[in-house]
């Protein structure tokens, strides 16, 4: 039997609606190394040592059987709707159909409503899961204001309905921001971007909080496990530095452990993956935070160190992937 860390113990953070949710969620992309059923099963572990925050998605290809885990733990009284707070996204090849994506979540999920619903891209280039990182789509184009804003309206939509609870974005930059927040009825809660000790967007993070969208940092490890395709030889193991591995020795745990807290400590939902190691993931959140000077020491590992490029969702005409961040401060066309 694991080890259950009461929820109540666990941080929370505040939503501009005034909503508390746990700091900590459970991840659940697989990322082509881990099947459904181990996903799944360890959703169901993470469930009962005290997890109440889950990161899903359609493209992950596993919500079906998560749903089953959820149900179970419902029926067997371990935990009620209520008590979870589950997040999804809208996949690229469904921004036209936001209502019929979110009902197959739903019933795929077993869970009546949506918390969170994210939408997963900025764009609708769709790429089938797990392609070639060489892959192009020829009717990729580029960001649409009018586009994202059409899918953002279903998303409020949506909300009107009952069907979700709030709305989040997803790989998005600052010039993309700056343009359609003006447009929005109801403002994000959270935005969904990659965030570790080596990439940690701090201007993005900044304006965020200046702006009251809360962000969810997904890969705060620096995903030593994403899918092959993604791995390139520029790339840095955060968790492999000097400093993390000093910082994880003075504190006599592993220096995953270190970048969670490390995460949550400077404000963000952390929402990490793992089928192992769930219940230190959520504990350690709980207990011997990071001093400032540790903070402060981790601060300086920023090396612009991107893992998830993007590079399937270039347009015809696209330099690379870096046309998809808007790195000088426009939108890139």
């Amino acid at each position: 039997m694991n080890e259950f860390i009461n929820p109540a113990d666990v941080p929370k953070v505040k939503f501009y609606s005034g909503e508390e949710v746990p700091c900590v969620g459970m991840g659940t992309f697989g990322s082509d190394r881990v099947s459904p059923q181990e996903v799944s099963s360890a959703v169901g572990g993470a469930i009962r040592c005290g997890y109440r925050m889950f990161d899903c998605a359609a493209c992950y290809g596993n919500e079906d059987q998560i749903g089953e885990v959820f149900q179970a733990a419902f029926a067997e009284g371990v935990v009620e709707r209520k008590e979870l707070f589950i997040m999804t996204k809208v996949w690229n090849d469904m921004h036209r159909n936001v209502a019929q994506a979110c009902e197959k979540s739903i019933s795929d999920l077993k869970c009546d409503y949506i918390d969170l619903y994210f939408i997963h891209w900025p764009f609708p280039n769709y790429h089938a899961p797990g392609c070639d990182v060489d892959s192009r789509n020829p009717d990729s184009r580029p960001f649409s204001v009018e586009e994202f804003v059409d899918t953002y309206r279903q998303c409020e939509e949506l909300v009107k309905q009952g069907k979700i609870r709030n709305i989040g974005i997803s790989n998005m930059t600052i010039p993309k921001l700056e343009a359609v927040l003006p447009l929005l009825k109801i403002k994000p809660v959270a935005c969904e971007l990659e965030l570790h000790p080596c990439f940690q967007q701090q201007e993005l993070l900044d304006y965020l909080v200046a702006h009251e969208i809360q962000p969810v940092g997904y890969m705060p490890l620096g995903s030593p496990r994403r899918p092959e395709r993604d791995i390139c030889p520029e790339d840095v193991a955060d968790m492999q530095t000097p400093v993390m591995r000093e910082i994880a020795a003075a504190h006599g745990v592993h220096p995953a452990l270190i970048a969670l807290k490390w995460g949550q400590q400077r404000g963000e939902i952390v929402i990490p993956f793992s089928i192992h190691n769930y219940v230190s993931n959520l504990k350690c959140v709980t207990e011997d935070p990071l001093t400032e000077e540790e903070m402060e020491r981790i601060g300086t590992l920023e090396c612009g160190n991107r893992l998830v490029k993007g590079q399937v969702f270039l347009w015809q005409g696209a330099r690379d992937w870096h046309d998809l961040w808007d790195e000088d401060g426009v939108i890139v066309r």
